[in-house]
């Protein structure tokens, strides 16, 4: 039996879409007879998923020094790394969390990137893992997001328009939805109803929005299906789950062309660049409505398609084992030197999260 070992500690519940991701495919790989932990305590452990970088993070079990730490005692156990952040998507000018992801590449065997913008960011700045890495969208859950229930838009009554988001960083389209609830102040009364599910930072006010305290499962479908058209307008987004929830729902979608946005998001709805051409979009949504619904049931980024791609890259890499570990470039005093470095790196990264979270309490 395959034992796997997933570095995540995951939470019940509204918490993420890398929390989605993680229910998801330990109940798949179950499925498959598949053993799978939490931790790294096991001696015979197959294959280790590193999902995260940082240890602090509330859904991380284990960090890049932990694996590094597992391979000095056990050198024949393969790692994946799945990256799905970059320090892009907050804006940040000091790439510390970009340089822990390219060092976790750097110890694992296949690197998974949730979106091929996201693979072409860290390729342009260190191309070492270009040939053990590939690119496997995220994916929603069809039993709990589907269009069962949906109803399309009449053209009578107001457009309901919604987003929903865990994390409350302005990058996650604040902006966007700032200008919505103000163009509805002057000019949409009546025509446009906007819902925001989710966290929003304490000095951003929405005065002509419906707000909504964070959902999960079957609750935030049911609430999503009572729209007309999903709205994202996440800044350099790795990939996220929110629009595909939408998507999956049945709605179609007005997406900024941001970050992977773009490629999940291409064929099923209406692109705007940011606030100047915002309302064209939205208003180009008013036309075009009727043609984008048609094409929701088309869309498939499904948990089932996503998890099959992760279990054909473990079983790919048990099959070549001998191969792989034999090509490695690693050995203890590389692993030793390379710890002593992370340490470094982290805790610089560690400093930087908790001096930008004072900010946002002043």
């Amino acid at each position: 039996m395959m034992k796997i070992a997933v570095g995540m500690q995951l939470q019940e519940g509204a918490f993420g879409g890398g929390n989605q991701f993680g229910h998801a495919l330990v109940k798949f790989l179950t499925s498959k007879n598949i053993k799978v932990g939490f931790d790294l305590k096991a001696d015979d452990i197959d294959i280790i998923l590193l999902t995260e970088t940082r240890k602090w993070p509330k859904i991380c079990s284990f960090d890049l020094i932990d694996v590094a730490n597992y391979l000095m005692k056990k050198p024949d156990t393969l790692v994946v790394f799945r990256v799905n952040e970059c320090d892009e998507r907050k804006g940040y000018r000091l790439k510390l969390l970009d340089n822990l992801i390219i060092q976790g590449t750097r110890i694992a065997d296949h690197v998974i990137f949730i979106s091929s913008w996201l693979k072409k960011l860290f390729l342009s700045r260190n191309k070492h893992f270009e040939k053990k890495s590939s690119v496997i969208r995220n994916g929603g859950n069809a039993h709990t997001f589907n269009s069962e229930g949906y109803k399309r838009w009449n053209h009578k009554e107001p457009l309901a328009i919604i987003t929903h988001h865990w994390g409350a960083h302005w990058f996650k389209g604040f902006d966007i939805y700032l200008k919505l609830d103000e163009l509805i102040e002057k000019k949409y009364k009546g025509k446009i109803k906007f819902t925001f599910i989710g966290n929003i930072p304490e000095n951003i006010k929405l005065k002509n929005t419906e707000i909504i305290p964070p959902k999960s499962g079957r609750d935030l479908a049911q609430e999503i299906k009572k729209h007309h058209v999903y709205l994202t307008g996440s800044i350099n987004e790795p990939a996220g789950m929110h629009h595909i929830e939408g998507a999956l729902c049945g709605l179609p979608l007005l997406y900024r062309n941001s970050g992977a946005l773009p490629e999940y998001c291409e064929k099923y709805g209406i692109s705007f660049e940011g606030l100047e051409d915002f309302e064209d979009a939205l208003l180009k949504m008013f036309q075009e409505y009727d043609h984008w619904a048609n094409q929701m049931h088309t869309y498939k980024n499904s948990t089932e398609a996503m998890c099959n791609q992760y279990y054909h890259v473990f079983v790919n890499l048990i099959r070549n084992k001998k191969h792989i570990i034999n090509k490695r470039n690693l050995n203890v005093v590389k692993l030793y030197k390379y710890i002593t470095f992370i340490k470094i790196l982290a805790e610089m990264e560690k400093t930087r999260e908790k001096f930008h979270s004072l900010l946002r309490l002043l």
